[in-house]
């Protein structure tokens, strides 16, 4: 019988995936990237919530499609979706 390599300690890293697209809404044209997550051990601030938002989770981040990023926030998905329902607390 072969014999397995042993696994790494800690968690696995896993890629970042992510797709960018643009949206239109009510509230203005937006470039959105929606991530998987990452292992970078950061974490941001939803404005939609206000509450914390780990890099790990999948999560979008979205800005303006009229500017050139600098401006880009961190939202949970949830968040982003029910954006035009709700006022931003952040």
């Amino acid at each position: 019988m072969p014999r397995r390599k042993p696994r790494p300690a800690g968690r696995p890293v896993r890629p970042v995936r992510e797709t960018q697209s643009y949206e239109s809404g009510p509230d203005g044209e937006w470039n959105v990237r929606r991530l998987s997550g990452s292992p970078s051990g950061r974490s941001y601030r939803c404005p939609g919530c206000a509450q914390e938002l780990p890099a790990s989770r999948p999560h979008v981040v979205a800005w303006p499609a009229d500017s050139d990023g600098t401006d880009r926030r961190h939202w949970h998905t949830a968040c982003w979706e029910a954006r035009t329902r709700r006022r931003p607390l952040g």
